[in-house]
Protein backbone atom coordinates (compact mmCIF):
# COMPACT_ATOMS: atom_id res chain seq x y z
CA UNK A 1 0.00 0.00 0.00
CA UNK A 2 2.79 2.28 0.60
CA UNK A 3 4.41 1.31 -2.50
CA UNK A 4 0.77 2.40 -4.52
CA UNK A 5 1.11 5.73 -2.47
CA UNK A 6 3.84 6.28 -3.84
CA UNK A 7 3.45 5.92 -7.35
CA UNK A 8 0.14 7.78 -6.82
CA UNK A 9 1.66 10.84 -5.18
CA UNK A 10 4.15 10.43 -7.93
CA UNK A 11 1.43 10.39 -10.53
CA UNK A 12 0.24 13.88 -8.97
CA UNK A 13 3.47 15.53 -8.32
CA UNK A 14 5.50 14.95 -11.38
CA UNK A 15 2.13 15.73 -13.29
CA UNK A 16 2.46 19.64 -13.18
CA UNK A 17 5.13 19.24 -15.81
CA UNK A 18 2.05 18.27 -18.24
CA UNK A 19 0.46 21.83 -17.70
CA UNK A 20 2.35 22.78 -20.84
CA UNK A 21 -1.07 21.80 -22.61
CA UNK A 22 -2.93 23.39 -19.86
CA UNK A 23 -6.37 25.16 -20.00
CA UNK A 24 -5.66 28.13 -18.91
CA UNK A 25 -8.73 30.62 -17.17
CA UNK A 26 -8.50 34.09 -15.60
CA UNK A 27 -8.21 33.80 -12.04
CA UNK A 28 -10.81 34.95 -9.50
CA UNK A 29 -8.08 36.90 -7.82
CA UNK A 30 -4.87 35.88 -8.36
CA UNK A 31 -4.62 37.17 -12.11
CA UNK A 32 -4.09 35.53 -15.51
CA UNK A 33 -1.48 32.52 -16.08
CA UNK A 34 1.06 32.23 -18.59
CA UNK A 35 0.44 34.69 -21.08
CA UNK A 36 1.41 32.13 -24.15
CA UNK A 37 2.17 28.21 -25.18
CA UNK A 38 5.94 29.13 -24.70
CA UNK A 39 6.46 30.25 -21.61
CA UNK A 40 4.39 27.53 -20.01
CA UNK A 41 6.57 24.90 -21.77
CA UNK A 42 9.66 26.85 -20.43
CA UNK A 43 7.90 27.06 -16.29
CA UNK A 44 7.06 23.63 -16.73
CA UNK A 45 10.19 22.48 -17.92
CA UNK A 46 11.91 23.88 -14.96
CA UNK A 47 9.34 22.19 -13.09
CA UNK A 48 10.09 18.63 -13.88
CA UNK A 49 13.84 19.03 -13.50
CA UNK A 50 13.16 20.79 -10.41
CA UNK A 51 10.97 17.30 -8.99
CA UNK A 52 13.85 14.65 -10.94
CA UNK A 53 16.27 16.85 -8.83
CA UNK A 54 14.31 16.77 -5.77
CA UNK A 55 13.43 12.48 -6.30
CA UNK A 56 17.75 12.58 -6.75
CA UNK A 57 19.03 14.22 -4.11
CA UNK A 58 17.29 12.19 -1.32
CA UNK A 59 19.81 9.70 -2.43
CA UNK A 60 22.29 11.89 -0.80
CA UNK A 61 20.02 13.68 2.05
CA UNK A 62 19.30 12.21 5.60
CA UNK A 63 15.98 13.74 7.44
CA UNK A 64 14.22 12.94 10.28
CA UNK A 65 10.55 11.28 9.72
CA UNK A 66 7.95 11.53 12.18
CA UNK A 67 4.96 9.14 11.20
CA UNK A 68 2.00 9.29 13.09
CA UNK A 69 -0.89 6.56 11.90
CA UNK A 70 -4.07 7.04 13.08
CA UNK A 71 -7.23 4.63 12.81
CA UNK A 72 -9.45 6.78 11.10
CA UNK A 73 -8.40 10.54 9.25
CA UNK A 74 -10.22 12.29 11.55
CA UNK A 75 -8.84 11.26 14.44
CA UNK A 76 -7.06 13.94 16.84
CA UNK A 77 -4.98 11.39 18.81
CA UNK A 78 -2.69 9.03 16.40
CA UNK A 79 -2.68 5.40 17.42
CA UNK A 80 1.08 4.99 17.36
CA UNK A 81 4.11 7.67 16.32
CA UNK A 82 7.29 6.50 14.86
CA UNK A 83 10.49 8.73 14.95
CA UNK A 84 13.50 8.16 12.92
CA UNK A 85 16.57 8.88 10.94
CA UNK A 86 16.62 8.20 7.34
CA UNK A 87 20.32 7.97 6.04
CA UNK A 88 20.98 7.41 2.53
CA UNK A 89 23.89 4.23 2.29
CA UNK A 90 24.33 4.27 -1.10
CA UNK A 91 22.41 0.65 -2.33
CA UNK A 92 19.93 0.90 0.37
CA UNK A 93 18.64 3.45 3.41
CA UNK A 94 19.29 2.57 7.03
CA UNK A 95 16.25 3.99 9.02
CA UNK A 96 17.56 4.69 13.28
CA UNK A 97 15.10 5.13 15.96
CA UNK A 98 15.23 7.61 17.81
CA UNK A 99 13.06 10.02 20.05
CA UNK A 100 10.38 13.00 19.87
CA UNK A 101 13.20 15.28 19.42
CA UNK A 102 15.38 14.04 17.00
CA UNK A 103 17.50 12.35 19.34
CA UNK A 104 18.94 8.54 20.12
CA UNK A 105 16.80 7.41 23.52
CA UNK A 106 18.73 4.73 24.02
CA UNK A 107 22.50 5.59 23.25
CA UNK A 108 24.25 2.42 23.15
CA UNK A 109 21.39 0.95 20.80
CA UNK A 110 21.96 3.71 18.78
CA UNK A 111 26.05 3.17 19.00
CA UNK A 112 25.00 -0.31 17.03
CA UNK A 113 22.86 0.78 14.45
CA UNK A 114 25.56 3.13 13.81
CA UNK A 115 28.54 0.81 13.42
CA UNK A 116 26.04 -1.05 11.04
CA UNK A 117 25.71 1.79 8.93
CA UNK A 118 29.48 2.39 8.90
CA UNK A 119 29.64 -1.22 7.69
CA UNK A 120 26.83 -0.95 5.06
CA UNK A 121 28.97 2.27 3.83
CA UNK A 122 32.16 0.84 3.61
CA UNK A 123 30.62 -2.24 1.40
CA UNK A 124 28.79 0.24 -0.66
CA UNK A 125 31.64 2.39 -1.39
CA UNK A 126 33.69 -0.72 -2.62
CA UNK A 127 33.77 -1.37 -6.65
CA UNK A 128 33.24 -4.80 -6.47
CA UNK A 129 31.11 -6.98 -9.28
CA UNK A 130 28.17 -7.08 -6.33
CA UNK A 131 28.34 -3.55 -5.56
CA UNK A 132 28.09 -2.94 -9.20
CA UNK A 133 25.36 -5.19 -9.22
CA UNK A 134 23.73 -3.45 -6.47
CA UNK A 135 23.71 -0.02 -7.78
CA UNK A 136 22.06 -1.10 -11.22
CA UNK A 137 18.93 -2.49 -9.62
CA UNK A 138 19.20 1.06 -8.10
CA UNK A 139 19.47 2.76 -11.05
CA UNK A 140 16.72 0.83 -12.72
CA UNK A 141 13.99 1.92 -10.39
CA UNK A 142 15.52 5.60 -10.51
CA UNK A 143 15.33 5.22 -14.14
CA UNK A 144 11.58 3.78 -13.52
CA UNK A 145 10.23 6.38 -11.73
CA UNK A 146 12.27 8.81 -14.27
CA UNK A 147 10.52 7.34 -17.06
CA UNK A 148 7.03 7.85 -14.57
CA UNK A 149 7.50 11.65 -14.84
CA UNK A 150 7.90 11.80 -18.16
CA UNK A 151 4.54 9.96 -18.95
CA UNK A 152 2.65 12.27 -17.28
CA UNK A 153 3.50 15.12 -19.69
CA UNK A 154 0.37 13.15 -22.00
CA UNK A 155 -1.33 11.80 -19.13
CA UNK A 156 -3.39 14.93 -17.75
CA UNK A 157 -5.11 18.00 -18.83
CA UNK A 158 -4.35 21.20 -16.53
CA UNK A 159 -6.83 24.66 -15.78
CA UNK A 160 -4.76 27.51 -14.24
CA UNK A 161 -7.53 28.54 -11.54
CA UNK A 162 -5.44 31.58 -9.88
CA UNK A 163 -2.84 32.57 -7.40
CA UNK A 164 -2.67 32.14 -3.50
CA UNK A 165 -0.15 33.00 -0.87
CA UNK A 166 1.63 30.42 1.08
CA UNK A 167 3.56 32.89 3.60
CA UNK A 168 5.50 34.65 1.76
CA UNK A 169 5.55 33.14 -1.28
CA UNK A 170 2.97 32.99 -4.02
CA UNK A 171 1.64 29.38 -5.40
CA UNK A 172 0.00 29.47 -8.97
CA UNK A 173 -2.82 26.32 -8.60
CA UNK A 174 -3.84 24.18 -11.57
CA UNK A 175 -7.11 21.91 -11.33
CA UNK A 176 -5.53 18.60 -12.48
CA UNK A 177 -7.68 15.78 -14.84
CA UNK A 178 -6.88 12.48 -16.53
CA UNK A 179 -6.60 13.14 -20.31
CA UNK A 180 -8.97 11.17 -22.05
CA UNK A 181 -6.55 10.53 -25.04
CA UNK A 182 -4.03 9.16 -23.14
CA UNK A 183 -3.14 5.53 -23.55
CA UNK A 184 -1.22 4.16 -20.96
CA UNK A 185 1.99 1.73 -21.72
CA UNK A 186 1.96 0.07 -17.92
CA UNK A 187 0.56 -0.70 -14.96
CA UNK A 188 1.52 2.28 -13.16
CA UNK A 189 0.48 4.81 -15.96
CA UNK A 190 -2.68 3.34 -16.09
CA UNK A 191 -3.76 4.40 -12.51
CA UNK A 192 -3.30 7.68 -14.38
CA UNK A 193 -7.13 8.17 -15.27
CA UNK A 194 -8.76 7.01 -12.06
CA UNK A 195 -7.00 9.98 -9.76
CA UNK A 196 -7.47 13.49 -10.28
CA UNK A 197 -6.66 17.10 -8.01
CA UNK A 198 -4.68 20.18 -7.99
CA UNK A 199 -0.89 20.95 -8.13
CA UNK A 200 0.61 24.06 -6.76
CA UNK A 201 3.67 25.56 -8.35
CA UNK A 202 5.81 28.56 -6.75
CA UNK A 203 5.74 31.67 -9.01
CA UNK A 204 9.09 32.59 -7.81
CA UNK A 205 11.27 29.17 -8.45
CA UNK A 206 8.82 27.46 -10.53
CA UNK A 207 8.99 24.71 -8.23
CA UNK A 208 6.41 21.91 -7.37
CA UNK A 209 5.38 23.54 -3.84
CA UNK A 210 1.84 20.80 -3.04
CA UNK A 211 -0.24 18.17 -4.15
CA UNK A 212 -3.50 16.95 -3.51
CA UNK A 213 -5.14 14.44 -5.44
CA UNK A 214 -8.27 11.99 -4.76
CA UNK A 215 -9.06 8.31 -6.34
CA UNK A 216 -11.88 9.06 -8.13
CA UNK A 217 -12.53 4.96 -8.98
CA UNK A 218 -11.43 1.58 -7.22
CA UNK A 219 -8.26 0.50 -7.90
CA UNK A 220 -7.70 -3.47 -7.93
CA UNK A 221 -4.26 -4.79 -7.20
CA UNK A 222 -5.18 -8.15 -8.72
CA UNK A 223 -2.07 -9.81 -7.58
CA UNK A 224 -2.25 -9.29 -3.99
CA UNK A 225 -6.40 -9.91 -4.35
CA UNK A 226 -6.66 -6.06 -3.40
CA UNK A 227 -8.11 -2.52 -3.57
CA UNK A 228 -7.69 0.57 -3.27
CA UNK A 229 -11.77 2.50 -2.84
CA UNK A 230 -12.85 5.89 -4.47
CA UNK A 231 -12.57 8.81 -2.59
CA UNK A 232 -9.03 8.04 -1.18
CA UNK A 233 -6.85 10.99 -0.43
CA UNK A 234 -3.39 11.90 -0.36
CA UNK A 235 -1.12 15.16 -0.39
CA UNK A 236 2.21 16.67 0.15
CA UNK A 237 3.62 19.47 0.64
CA UNK A 238 7.23 20.74 0.02
CA UNK A 239 9.39 23.64 0.60
CA UNK A 240 13.29 25.24 -0.46
CA UNK A 241 15.20 23.53 2.41
CA UNK A 242 18.56 24.16 0.01
CA UNK A 243 19.23 26.88 -2.41
CA UNK A 244 17.03 25.48 -5.42
CA UNK A 245 16.52 22.26 -3.68
CA UNK A 246 12.79 21.60 -2.56
CA UNK A 247 12.27 18.70 -0.72
CA UNK A 248 8.92 17.14 0.98
CA UNK A 249 8.23 18.48 4.67
CA UNK A 250 4.86 16.70 4.94
CA UNK A 251 2.97 13.61 3.50
CA UNK A 252 -0.50 12.17 4.19
CA UNK A 253 -2.24 9.30 2.97
CA UNK A 254 -5.72 7.92 3.51
CA UNK A 255 -6.54 4.87 2.06
CA UNK A 256 -9.31 2.77 2.26
CA UNK A 257 -9.78 -0.87 1.00
CA UNK A 258 -9.63 -4.48 1.36
CA UNK A 259 -7.31 -7.27 0.77
CA UNK A 260 -8.32 -10.90 0.39
CA UNK A 261 -11.96 -10.38 2.26
CA UNK A 262 -10.24 -8.01 4.92
CA UNK A 263 -11.09 -4.26 5.14
CA UNK A 264 -7.93 -1.98 5.67
CA UNK A 265 -6.81 1.83 5.81
CA UNK A 266 -4.02 3.25 5.82
CA UNK A 267 -4.10 6.93 7.51
CA UNK A 268 -0.67 8.33 8.07
CA UNK A 269 0.76 11.64 8.21
CA UNK A 270 4.64 12.05 7.75
CA UNK A 271 6.60 15.39 8.73
CA UNK A 272 9.94 15.34 7.59
CA UNK A 273 12.50 18.07 9.07
CA UNK A 274 16.31 18.08 9.80
CA UNK A 275 17.52 17.64 5.91
CA UNK A 276 21.42 17.43 5.62
CA UNK A 277 23.49 16.69 2.67
CA UNK A 278 25.59 13.82 3.54
CA UNK A 279 26.56 12.36 0.03
CA UNK A 280 27.41 9.23 -1.47
CA UNK A 281 29.12 6.39 0.72
CA UNK A 282 32.59 7.58 0.18
CA UNK A 283 31.89 10.98 2.01
CA UNK A 284 29.22 9.96 4.54
CA UNK A 285 31.94 7.41 6.02
CA UNK A 286 33.91 10.15 7.98
CA UNK A 287 30.77 12.03 8.98
CA UNK A 288 29.21 8.64 10.51
CA UNK A 289 32.63 8.12 12.07
CA UNK A 290 33.07 11.52 13.43
CA UNK A 291 29.89 10.55 15.16
CA UNK A 292 30.49 7.69 16.20
CA UNK A 293 33.86 8.87 17.90
CA UNK A 294 32.10 11.43 19.44
CA UNK A 295 29.42 8.93 20.98
CA UNK A 296 32.57 6.76 22.29
CA UNK A 297 34.09 10.10 23.82
CA UNK A 298 30.97 10.62 25.92
CA UNK A 299 30.82 7.00 27.24
CA UNK A 300 34.36 7.10 28.60
CA UNK A 301 33.45 10.15 30.20
CA UNK A 302 30.33 9.04 31.64
CA UNK A 303 32.46 5.97 32.78
CA UNK A 304 35.01 7.99 34.49
CA UNK A 305 32.62 10.39 36.17
CA UNK A 306 31.23 7.57 38.07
Amino acid sequence: MRLLARVLLTCFGMAAVAAAWAQESPSNGGGAGPSTGTETREIMNRVIDGIKASEHAQNFYERIERVEIRKQSGDAAPMSIRVTRVIPAGTGVAKITVGPDGRPTDTEAYRVELDKLVKSLIWAAEAGQPQREAYQKVQKKQKDRDDLIEATRAAFIFTFLGREQRGERTLAKYRMEPNPTFRSTSRATSLFSRVKGFVWVDDESHQLARVQGEVTDDISLGVFLAKIYKGSKFQQDRYEFAPGLWLPSFTQYDFDGRKFFSSFGVHEKTFYSGYRRIGPPAEAIPVIQSELARLGSAKEKTISDR
